[in-house]
């Protein structure tokens, strides 16, 4: 797709000038971090890296992501509903998948004991890559769902701006206003508003778990002050603040603080080294109280990648969503070959054909946050490695997306602007609220475009690699 800047590109006065009238802008909008060298503090901030340009994307795609993000809401809150289901898709996971056994045995705990939580609410981003075909045509291929902690709504909302304000400069006035309205920090806060609201307690508080060292405050800051201003009060704690001082009463309505807490957000909670002995039992405690978990235990498992490749078995779709042949068929077009490596003739099989075309593969382990899968000759030694133990079930196959890669100058603090060949991935952000076993509330409130030079194989924004960009449909 050839865009309507590439005449720019080959001045380099041009660009230098726009780069810097765009990262001003940027900074004026809100599109910050704070530094990697205090990311406990405000005092010093830097803007979230960003594309000079916004990037085309066919318009027909955008909608088909849109237009399918309810049917991924209603999957993965069937997914969460289904003990059975979890439980024999994570069984050859957990034996040898620390982290994902910890989840499970929280899981297994809270089921036991009795589920004391009535309302149950997912802010989830579906994630997806335009494949390219040898004819040239493209299609909308899913490389995750992300089901805890999904990020940059916040920024998301503040990059259109600034988009807009580099094409009004190059006095591309039509062009600007093709640039698409985008707030999903408003429909994420929508959703905990409604959580919130149902929970009953006029008094009570979200309470928000966040890392102590969060270079991405300013993106989460968008979500509290969207609640704010309804009135409704966030309080910031760590995983160590609830394990030292939260309490659940007789009803196991949790207190933080002396404060009753309606919701829970989690920021944190997403990645083995954010846990330690402490923190694994606030996550209990949390998740034994009535608050709204936003995920819940069951809500998190439904996002691993193990799940991801199981619910693309033949036949499984209509199993969860019973009498929605649409809905399956809308899901289904948006799969990419992924394969089991249980032991046995199948896993075999999988990794006999990725060591054969290891170019046309990628190698996922069950975490989230970026910068985790295998590629090319790294994926080759580890398949080597993994091919006689039974540790090759704590990961999945997944066919390799191949984007049509384009021309974009990414602006980082230090970093020259230049012109580098990228592919962009995209996120929509989706909002369900369930009370007992009615689905209350069931949107898409907004999507997310990152972009990373092609040289980069994995990895977000929060991981270094991409950055944040805006979709110019085409």
């Amino acid at each position: 797709m050839a865009t309507s800047w590439g005449s720019i590109f080959q001045d380099e006065k041009q660009l230098e000038e726009l780069a810097r009238q765009a990262i001003d802008r940027a900074l004026a909008e809100g599109v910050l971090l704070r530094s990697a060298q205090n990311p406990s503090s405000s005092d010093v901030v830097t803007y979230a890296p960003f594309t000079l340009f916004p990037s085309l994307v066919p318009a027909a795609l955008l909608e088909q992501a849109y237009a399918v993000q309810m049917d991924f809401n209603m999957l993965v809150d069937a997914v969460s509903q289904n003990p059975t289901f979890l439980e024999q898709t994570l069984s050859s996971t957990i034996k040898k998948d620390d982290f994902t056994a910890r989840l499970f045995d929280i899981y297994k705990q809270v089921l036991k004991e009795g589920i004391a939580q009535t309302v149950f609410l997912g802010l989830n981003r579906s994630d997806y890559m335009f494949q390219c075909s040898a004819d040239g045509s493209t299609a909308l291929k899913q490389i995750e769902i992300n089901t805890i902690s999904a990020s940059f709504a916040g920024l998301a909302s503040r990059t259109p701006a600034v988009h807009r304000h580099v094409l009004n400069v190059l006095k591309k006035t039509k062009e600007a206003a093709k640039i698409l309205a985008n707030n999903p920090s408003k429909g994420l806060a929508l959703g905990i508003a409604k959580a919130w609201e149902l929970y009953g307690s006029a008094n009570a508080v979200v309470l928000l778990i966040a890392q102590e060292k969060e270079r991405n405050v300013f993106d989460q800051r968008a979500i509290e002050n969207e609640l704010l201003d309804r009135n409704i009060h966030v309080i910031r704690r760590r995983f160590e603040d609830v394990s030292e001082r939260g309490s659940l009463d007789q009803n196991r309505r949790f207190f933080m603080d002396g404060q009753e807490v309606a919701v829970v957000y989690f920021r944190d909670g997403y990645m083995p080294s954010q846990y330690n002995a402490q923190n694994w039992e606030a996550r209990l405690l949390l998740e034994r109280s009535c608050a709204a978990k936003c995920p819940d235990i069951a809500t998190q498992l439904a996002g691993t990648k193990k799940v991801q490749q199981e619910l693309s078995r033949v036949g499984l779709l209509e199993t969860l969503l019973p009498g929605q042949p649409e809905a399956v068929a809308r899901l289904r077009a948006t799969f990419a070959g992924l394969y089991s490596l249980d032991m046995g003739e199948e896993g075999d099989q999988a990794i006999a054909e990725a060591l054969a075309a290891p170019s046309h593969f990628v190698l996922k382990p069950q975490r989230e946050g970026g910068g985790n899968n295998l590629y090319g000759e790294e994926m080759v030694q580890a398949l080597e490695q993994l091919k006689d133990s039974e540790e090759r079930a704590s990961y999945i196959l997944m066919e390799k997306i191949e984007p049509e890669p384009f021309g974009n100058c990414l602006l980082r603090p230090g970093s020259p602007a230049r012109v580098v060949q990228c592919i962009s991935e995209l996120g929509i952000f989706g909002v369900y609220v369930r009370q007992g076993t009615t689905l209350v509330m069931n949107k898409h409130v907004g999507h997310l475009l990152r972009t990373k030079a092609i040289e980069h194989a994995d990895g977000g924004v929060a991981a270094g690699v991409a950055v944040l960009d805006n979709p110019y449909p085409v």
